[in-house]
């Protein structure tokens, strides 16, 4: 049975030499890298009961040191995200964000994952 997380870490494997964190990267990792979190998702559960299919929106964030690094990763990323298996829809564009205390760029995207379970 796959999650949300399973598929997700699978798709993002190798796409940033500083790995891929739920969550928050551990501290003093070496950019770029990426983190992902389940930020909500879609309730399909009718008067029936649970039918065995679920939605996660998931959040996925790259962190770089340079802007153009942010975004050629967040765009692989997004191809990741929407190739099969997983075949995400992304809900929105890449937002991009800069984290003055880490001196670091980011780019974040949210996707729509679809799964059984």
């Amino acid at each position: 049975m796959a999650s949300a997380e399973s598929v997700t870490v699978a798709a993002l494997q190798g796409l940033a030499s500083g790995g891929v964190y739920p969550d928050q990267a551990p501290a003093n990792v070496a950019a770029p890298y990426i983190v992902y979190q389940s930020v909500g998702g879609v309730d399909e559960t009718s008067m029936d009961g649970f039918e065995g299919q679920q939605n996660s929106r998931m959040q996925i964030a790259v962190w770089s040191s340079t802007r153009i690094e942010a975004v050629e990763i967040m765009q692989k990323i997004l191809r990741a995200m929407t190739a099969a298996p997983v075949r995400g829809k992304p809900v929105g564009a890449p937002v991009s964000v800069y984290e003055d205390e880490t001196k670091l760029y980011g780019s974040r995207l949210d996707v729509s994952i679809w799964f059984n379970v």
